[in-house]
């Protein structure tokens, strides 16, 4: 079966008109300062605009008549771009990482795992503690439960972190996972 690709749609960003855009007979005017002038006819808003040397720009096309601001247009195209990009800069993304423990781990991997389950949560990050099950070891599931259990209490013991469980023990066949997050007050 063949697969179609469509293109990734670009996001429709509002359009505002401005100047000689702007094509109705009346328009509800608001003047450089920001106090209504009222209803006046288009030419004597634009004559207005030009007049004061700024744009004549129609901020609300669906009210009857259109609302239209007399303003610095590229300013005001300025300032709402400076705003949406301090908005995604703003926007925090929480990566999950992934710590691998096992039924065999010797002491020394699990605390070189605890120290970086740690700096992980420390950084703002969730953590995803995995525990898979081969072979023989499957007719052991409780020591799989123990080591993961022991392993977040040895978490929660370090200082600084407020772990709270995000998504508990689950078992998914032979493997054991957990999802903990360090919530900053």
């Amino acid at each position: 079966m063949r697969r179609t690709w469509q293109r990734a749609k670009p996001k429709i960003e509002k359009k505002f008109r401005v100047n000689q855009q702007i094509r109705v007979p009346e328009v509800f005017l608001i003047d450089e300062e920001g106090e209504n002038v009222g209803v006046v006819p288009f030419r004597q808003a634009a004559d207005m605009a030009i007049e004061a040397e700024l744009d004549l720009v129609e901020v609300n096309p669906t009210a009857e008549p259109p609302v239209v601001k007399i303003m610095d247009y590229g300013q005001f195209k300025y300032e709402k771009e400076k705003k949406a990009h301090k908005q995604k800069v703003m926007q925090k993304k929480v990566d999950t990482k992934g710590v691998r423990l096992s039924v065999r781990i010797s002491e020394h991997d699990l605390k070189l795992r605890i120290d970086q389950a740690v700096k992980f949560l420390q950084k703002g990050h969730k953590l995803k503690i995995d525990l898979i099950l081969k072979g023989r070891e499957k007719a052991h599931p409780a020591k799989a439960v123990e080591i993961i259990n022991n392993f977040v209490a040895e978490i929660e013991k370090i200082g600084g972190l407020n772990i709270i469980r995000e998504q508990d023990l689950t078992k998914q066949g032979g493997r054991f996972i957990m999802i903990i997050v360090n919530k900053k007050d």
